[in-house]
């Protein structure tokens, strides 16, 4: 095996894939409140992009245990981010960085370390 052979999982790129109950809700919550519309949709699914990362949300009948965090975005000014998205309604929880929830899953805001 050769080192190109090893590395086929860090050649490629990752994307979250976050369940929702209610595709409808998903949907208003990442647009009214996040400024996201998705580039893509399929049935039982919405895709969006950001940069040069991309996440999907999906139709499941189960429920996020929401004890994590499940996806992290990475912003330049965490406290803008933040005070933007209150602005807009999001409520925040504050666990290791700041953190919301769509559809029962939590998701983080961050910024990189200096």
């Amino acid at each position: 095996m050769d080192t190109d052979d090893r590395n086929l999982l860090a050649r490629g790129s990752v994307a979250t894939r976050l369940p929702a109950q209610d595709m409808e809700r998903a949907r208003r919550f990442y647009s009214e409140k996040l400024g996201l519309e998705p580039v893509d949709e399929r049935p039982g699914g919405l895709l969006y992009r950001c940069g040069d990362t991309e996440f999907a949300v999906y139709r499941s009948t189960g429920a996020s245990p929401g004890t994590f965090t499940q996806m992290g975005r990475q912003v330049e000014d965490v406290e803008a981010v933040v005070a933007e998205l209150r602005r807009r309604g999001v409520e925040f929880e504050e666990v290791d960085v700041p953190g919301f929830r769509s559809e029962g899953n939590l998701l983080g805001v961050g910024q990189p370390y200096a």
